[in-house]
Parts: C-alpha cells; sequence; structure tokens
C-alpha cells in the first residue's frame, strides 16, 4: 500500500495506480523499463559506487544542528540498517526494518510510503537508483523495483528466503547477495528491466549479507559471506575463480581499491587481499569482530570495529596511521570525505572525525545506536540509527542536519 505526499506525486500516484499492479514473485501489467534502454551506471547505490570505496566528495560542515527527525527503525535484530540515498529527484530514498520505503525531501517531509514486506526485519538494505526506479531487497528474499516517483511497484522476484545485502547495479543488471534457510547462500544477477534472473552461483555455504562489488578494472565480481570466505568470479564472465578464507563471518561490504580487496571479518582482523588471485597481501588485527563497511580514499583504509575503535590503515602496508575510541561497538559504516571521517557509534553518538589525524571535529548526540553510513549533501548530512534497546515504543530515527 502507498500513502501518497502532499506534492505533485498525489497526481502521479493516482495516474499511476490505474496502470500498475503487482503480485509476489511477477512483473507488473506495466513496465516502461522492458522496453527502454536502461542505464549503464547507477544514479546512486550503497558505498558510492561499483567498488564499495564509501567516499563522498562533498566537505562536512565545521559544526552542525538538527533539524529534523522522523521515526524510522523498530526492530530488535542488531544488524547494520538502511542508510539513506540521494536520488537525481532530490530526495531521500530509505528503506528501513518496518518493511517501508519512503522518499523524504531534504526537510525532512515525506513524499511517498510504500511496504515491500511484511517480514518481521523488514529492510536492512540501501537502494540502488537507475532508470528512475528504485531497487531493493527485503528479508523475505524478495528483490523490488518501485516507480521513483510514486513509489509504485514495477515488479517483484522471489530470490530465496531472505536479503540482508543492498543490490548493486551496473549495465541495466542487479547483482545480489540472497540467503537460504539451509543455512545457504547465493548470488545472482537480475535484469533491471523485468527482474527475470540472469543468472545464480550457489557457492556461498552460509548466509551472505555482503553488498556485491565489481572490480571492472581487474575483471572481478566479489563478496563476502557467514561461511567466513570472501569469493570471487570473473566479470563479466561469471566464473569462479578463487575464494579466500578469514576464519571469521564476513558481514560487512568489500571495498576495492588499486586491485586490493579490503575484507572486514568476525576473526577480528582486516585483511587485504590481492582481486586477481586471492593472495594475502596484510592482516591488520583489531580487538575483537570487525563488521563495519570500510571507506577507502586516497590511499588510507577507515574502518570500525567492535572494540569501539576507528582505525586508519595504510591500504600499500595494513600500518596504522591512528585510531579513535568512540566508547561503543562500531557495526556500521564509516564515509570518507576530502577532510573527514564520518562513523557512528552505539554510543549514540555519530562523529566527524578530521581524515588525517582522526582528533574530533565534532559530535551529535542520538536516542539510539547508529548503524548506518551517513550520506552527506550540499543541504545537509542524513543517516538512521536502530531502536534503542530494541523497544519499538522508542523507534531509531532518520536524521537530518544541517550547518551552523
Amino acid at each position: 500500500m502507498t500513502e501518497r505526499g502532499r506534492t505533485r506525486r498525489v497526481f502521479l500516484g493516482t495516474l499511476a495506480a490505474t496502470t500498475v499492479g503487482s503480485v509476489a514473485g511477477c512483473q507488473s501489467q506495466f513496465n516502461p523499463l522492458a522496453s527502454t534502454a536502461l542505464d549503464e551506471h547507477a544514479a546512486t547505490q550503497f558505498r558510492q559506487g561499483l567498488l564499495n570505496q564509501g567516499y563522498q566528495d562533498t566537505s562536512v560542515p565545521d559544526a552542525v544542528s538538527r533539524a529534523w527527525e522522523l521515526p524510522t527503525n523498530r526492530g530488535d535484530h542488531t544488524a547494520a540498517k538502511g542508510s539513506p540515498a540521494l536520488a537525481p529527484t532530490g530526495d531521500l530514498i530509505l528503506a528501513d526494518d518496518t518493511g517501508r520505503v519512503r522518499a523524504i525531501a531534504p526537510d525532512g517531509e515525506v513524499q511517498w510510503s510504500t511496504m515491500i514486506t511484511q517480514a518481521t526485519r523488514g529492510s536492512h538494505g540501501t537502494p540502488a537508483i537507475a532508470n528512475d526506479t528504485v531497487y531493493i531487497g527485503a528479508y523475505d528474499g524478495a528483490l523490488s523495483a518501485l516507480d521513483l516517483e510514486t513509489g509504485r511497484r514495477r515488479w517483484r522476484t522471489e530470490l530465496g528466503d531472505a536479503i540482508g545485502a543492498s543490490p548493486t547495479y551496473y549495465n541495466g543488471s542487479l547483482y545480489v547477495a540472497v540467503e537460504h534457510a539451509a543455512p545457504s547462500g547465493s548470488v545472482v544477477a537480475v535484469s533491471a528491466a523485468t527482474g527475470d534472473v540472469q543468472w545464480r552461483d550457489s557457492r556461498p555455504t552460509d548466509h551472505p549479507h555482503s553488498t556485491v562489488a565489481l572490480d571492472r578494472e581487474h575483471g572481478r565480481l566479489l563478496f563476502g559471506s557467514n561461511d567466513g570466505y570472501c569469493y570471487a568470479w570473473s566479470f563479466p564472465g561469471l566464473e569462479r575463480r578463487w575464494r579466500y578464507d578469514t576464519g571469521g563471518d564476513v558481514k560487512a561490504p568489500i571495498a576495492v581499491a588499486d586491485g586490493t580487496a579490503i575484507v572486514p571479518s568476525w576473526a577480528e582482523t582486516v585483511t587485504a587481499v590481492d582481486v586477481t588471485d586471492g593472495s594475502d597481501l596484510w592482516t591488520f588485527e583489531a580487538d575483537a569482530d570487525v563488521m563495519c563497511a570500510p571507506a577507502v580514499h586516497d590511499g588510507t583504509v577507515y574502518v570500525g570495529s567492535h572494540d569501539d575503535r576507528v582505525y586508519a590503515l595504510d591500504l600499500a602496508s595494513g600500518e596504522e596511521q591512528w585510531r579513535y575510541d568512540t566508547g561503543g561497538w562500531i557495526i556500521g559504516s564509516v564515509v570518507a570525505t576530502p577532510d573527514h571521517v564520518l562513523v557512528g557509534s552505539y554510543d549514540g553518538r555519530l562523529y566527524a572525525l578530521e581524515r588525517d589525524s582522526g582528533a574530533v571535529a565534532w559530535t551529535t548526540e542520538n536516542r539510539g545506536h547508529v548503524t548506518s553510513a551517513p550520506l552527506v549533501t550540499a543541504d545537509g548530512i542524513y543517516y538512521t540509527e536502530r531502536a534503542a534497546d530494541g523497544d519499538p515504543d522508542r523507534p531509531g530515527m532518520c536524521y537530518g542536519l544541517t550547518s551552523t
């Protein structure tokens, strides 16, 4: 069901209701994507591109204040929650653990809201946006395509038992890790136009949460799994090439830079792996599990850990450059900007750290655990949190910050 906002989308949504419908596992009755040329690259997707580098080329203000907050996540599942994505319309597109996908204006006004699932854990992924379409998976195992302007569903394809990862879009196809109940997993390529499955490999032996990375320069598709492995296929050939055993669950996206895959693991390590042959280049040992999505920029890796710390590591050697103790688990995503690193913590704060030293520029206090990747735009900074102590009566918020 779609709740339409008080904008021109009211008219568009009403018009769409006369032509668009969908049922589980089927395409909609009217799908304009099926007969049109599709974008090569997504307008936006989780971790800012195919390599999952987590770099946003927008400067962070010297000081911020909270402009608005909006109730968002309500579940008690401790995994990282979905992050806001910036659409070409200027709206934020946000999926949450209630099963909603919403378009939110920069001032916090909801433009439309669509329920994509009744699954208990809703969605924890971040949408990919291309072809004027929002693509997102959910914990019912289905991948959905929604019209960007109205939120109306274009198609829905059931792929397994759960999708905790975010979809990766490239050249008309969506690549996503899928969980199966065995426990087992698979990685799937789906047509962005129709939702049809184009390719599937069931190599992972446990539930994969990791968002797929595509390294076109070196011809690799990579992601991690709860079985402890980082997997690699050729790209675009999609033939199995190698796997690397980290010794612990690999739950976060793998970042790729300069032919190197940065693999966080519950083995309390961050490992650099050669994307071509899967050989170990270096391993950094933290003091607890690592399930934070790393950011990479200008030869430095930024990553957090359950040991409460943010680390800056040299990309070439793994040597520690600096560390900062936030006082709470870091299970979300680090974001690098030209001068700062943004990271949320279980201590209820969002931190802006100086990128060259780790010194604190500013922090914000929040009601819950900050586990999303902050989005930095010309208008502000946007991020979400999980419900405080899993209490559904105290939902996690989506926040909008502005410069002061």
